[in-house]
């Protein structure tokens, strides 16, 4: 298994039976009697409040994570580098007037994607539009193209930075090929969305337009809580005022655990880093086949790891021996939908962790996995304390030139799958491409069933091609 399954059992765990356990427990006891007896061990620990809906006021504040992507759309530094793409072919007898109906439908269900963020005296806030209002400002464009103009309009859409103070965070275009051909671009910022909310937009979309093709309406259950809710809980969880709360004893681990830590890795580049990163990128693709994937996964379990942990531990070795230093901090998303009441919600809930990783010349790769085990499983139990949090209470120099604290990231992509079929249609991913980089380098797992694909994004200002395919 993963963090992720770990962590969603351990939200069960509390919704259902009422009791907290840590992360560290699970991994130490990872069998049903195991967690059993942690159970009973726990006995009355402190836990985590529930994700409830609330009294709301008309503007609600910002998640942490959504501060920063409001700062950085409100500078124009980041560009389009944190919009995020669905792009799919369609091919069959398409209903339009139901197609348009259905994303109608999805948007009124998720608050977050009817939500704009204007500035009110200076001060970030979500703002959700009542569903009229938010359907008259909803994009949904179709246009008539031939195959040849399809990549360059789907790159241009995939491109074309949002105004989040008065546009919905989402925009929608059909190109219309042939009569039995479409292309359906859904844009979306990433203040409004992360990976997992894929999965749902997709099922949800595809289920209103099979509801909407045959005339009915669709009307599931409403999402026990929205985005706002969330917001305002988290607000409260990490309320700074006490002393001896969870934020407080968060930011006094990762201030320990990050002190002394390099603020800019010295990674290979073949050009110095410009004054301000212009956010451009390139990307490379590799494979490991599944023999290697297998065995990999057999090394983690030979020391009661992760697959995770074992790429976080080559990825660094990999670094370390390409000039990066023996202490290498490595960023990772991690979900934060740990209630249940999140699971079917759209919306941005994820974190973001450093995971600072040793890698000194004498010790074995076996030593240096129990290590990074050692580390991540700490880091994962203090997964609350927003990146933003961590960030503030460093205070390393802050500069346009380089992301904070990190700048390589890893993530691994075994989360909710989002492939949903849409009634008599065949539905396939489309190819586009989109040059950007978030940092200076991303090295992307995905768990295939012949194996892990892998993709490095680099950025461009820092490293060729060559490079990135070396690294």
């Amino acid at each position: 298994g993963h963090s992720l399954l770990a962590t969603r059992l351990i939200g069960r765990i509390r919704a259902v039976l009422g009791v907290e356990l840590a992360l560290r427990e699970v991994f130490t006891s990872p069998t049903v009697i195991g967690v059993a007896r942690s159970i009973d061990r726990v006995g009355e620990r402190p836990m985590r409040p529930e994700i409830t809906a609330l009294e709301r006021r008309e503007d609600l504040p910002l998640s942490f994570a959504q501060r920063r992507l409001w700062f950085l759309n409100r500078l124009g530094s980041a560009g389009s580098s944190y919009n995020v793409p669905l792009v799919l072919r369609l091919r069959g007898e398409l209903n339009e007037d139901a197609l348009r109906a259905a994303v109608r439908d999805v948007v009124v269900r998720h608050e977050t994607l009817r939500t704009t963020f204007p500035a009110i005296q200076g001060e970030p806030c979500q703002r959700v539009l009542d569903p009229d209002q938010a359907l008259e400002r909803l994009r949904f464009t179709v246009e008539v193209c031939s195959a040849d103009e399809v990549r360059p309009i789907v790159d241009g859409s995939v491109d074309k930075t949002f105004d989040l103070a008065e546009e919905l965070p989402v925009r929608v275009d059909l190109l219309r090929i042939g009569e039995r051909e479409h292309v359906l671009m859904v844009v979306m910022h990433h203040i409004a969305t992360d990976g997992w909310s894929e999965g749902v937009l997709v099922t949800e979309l595809a289920e209103a337009y099979d509801a909407r093709s045959t005339g009915r309406a669709f009307e599931p259950e409403p999402p026990p809580v929205q985005y706002g809710d969330y917001t305002l809980w988290q607000n409260a969880l990490m309320d700074e005022t006490d002393p001896e709360g969870r934020a407080a004893r968060e930011v006094a681990y990762w201030s320990e655990a990050l002190r002394g830590a390099p603020e800019v890795l010295d990674l290979p580049t073949d050009r110095s880093r410009p004054a301000a990163a212009s956010h451009h990128g390139d990307s490379v693709g590799f494979g490991l086949d599944a023999g290697l994937r297998d065995a990999l996964e057999d090394l983690a379990r030979r020391h009661g790891c992760t697959l995770f942990m074992v790429l976080q531990a080559a990825l660094a070795v990999t670094l370390s021996r390409s000039g990066a230093g023996q202490d290498i901090p490595i960023g990772t998303p991690v979900a934060g939908r740990e209630d249940p009441a999140l699971d079917d919600l759209v919306g941005f809930f994820v974190n973001t962790l450093v995971l600072r990783t040793r890698v000194e010349g004498d010790v074995s790769f076996s030593r240096m996995l129990e290590e990074v085990r050692e580390t991540d499983l700490a880091a994962f139990d203090h997964r609350d304390l927003p990146f933003e949090r961590v960030v503030e209470a460093l205070a390393p120099t802050r500069s346009m030139a380089h992301h904070p604290l990190f700048q390589v990231m890893l993530v691994l992509q075994n989360g909710v799958s989002a492939e949903s079929d849409f009634a008599g249609l065949d539905v396939k991913r489309e190819p586009y491409s989109w040059k950007v980089a978030k940092f200076d380098l991303t090295f992307s797992f995905t768990e295939e069933e012949d194996g892990l694909t892998g993709v490095v994004e680099f950025a461009t200002d820092l490293f060729d091609r060559d490079t990135a395919l070396a690294l």
